[in-house]
């Protein structure tokens, strides 16, 4: 893989040009900034900047005005080659808080090893209509904590629009959901992005992670996709590089409570 190449691909394809948030999703451009505000529940925040020293603290005040107007926290997304180099210590100072650092991993999708069956007693089950998606945000709810519900509306749009903008599975043993992933598929572009992953504690180290990564990455390619990208955690990242996933920066989500300073 040609990193430096893959990498301007990302930058230009998918962060550059983002995709609003079903189902209430909008977008917002200045000239050195991408915002994108979503509904109630959904991801609001800076997705792209392109800033240098003379201009980065106006900038941040600036943001930090526009998002105080809809009183909910909002994420500045960090990517580690983002200008300008202190950029992260200019948002601490703002009043951000950083969440825990995760790798952006790519892999080419005719690279990927795409047959991984689950193991003994689990089955794949795509995700296709409420309940679905309500087995999945129960799977999300257990391993990560926290309401994933407006993640669970989001997906239901997803699923809903034509051609559909993401795809989703369960693995279930028995009756019982243990894991579950999503991706959405990013139109018009080169890549698709897979989200989620958590597995149950009990069937961790079986193959599940591994499954379904591989049943998303199957999908992606019949979409017509080449790569498929991940934020990748350190629990998953050790899987994702020995199924042949690369990286290519870090990025970090610095937070802002909502309301101005």
């Amino acid at each position: 893989m040609d990193r430096p190449a893959v990498l301007a691909a990302f930058d230009e394809q998918i962060r550059r040009r983002p995709e609003p948030e079903p189902p209430e999703g909008y977008l917002e451009r200045d000239s050195n900034v991408i915002r994108s505000i979503s509904g109630p529940g959904g991801w609001t925040g800076v997705n792209w900047s392109d800033l240098d020293d003379a201009s980065a603290d106006a900038v941040i005040a600036a943001q930090i005005s526009r998002f105080a107007e809809l009183s909910r926290p909002w994420e500045w997304k960090h990517y580690s080659y983002d200008q300008p180099p202190d950029l992260p210590d200019r948002l601490l100072a703002a009043g951000f808080t950083a969440r825990p650092t995760e790798a952006l991993l790519v892999a080419e999708i005719a690279d990927l090893e795409l047959e991984a069956p689950p193991p003994s007693g689990v089955e794949r089950s795509p995700v296709v209509d409420e309940h679905g998606v309500r087995a999945l945000v129960s799977v999300h709810d257990e391993v990560f904590g926290g309401d994933h519900s407006a993640m669970g509306r989001s997906l239901l749009a997803g699923l809903a629009s034509r051609p559909p903008l993401a795809a989703a599975v369960v693995a279930v043993a028995g009756q019982t959901p243990i894991s579950a992933g999503r991706m959405e598929f990013h139109r018009g572009t080169d890549f698709a992005s897979l989200w989620g992953g958590g597995t149950l504690p009990a069937w961790r180290g079986r193959g599940v992670f591994r499954s379904l990564v591989a049943h998303r990455a199957g999908l992606a390619s019949a979409n017509g996709f080449r790569y498929l990208q991940v934020d990748a955690t350190p629990d998953s990242r050790p899987i994702l590089r020995r199924l042949g996933f690369v990286e290519l920066a870090t990025t970090t989500a610095y937070v802002h409570p909502g309301g101005g300073n």
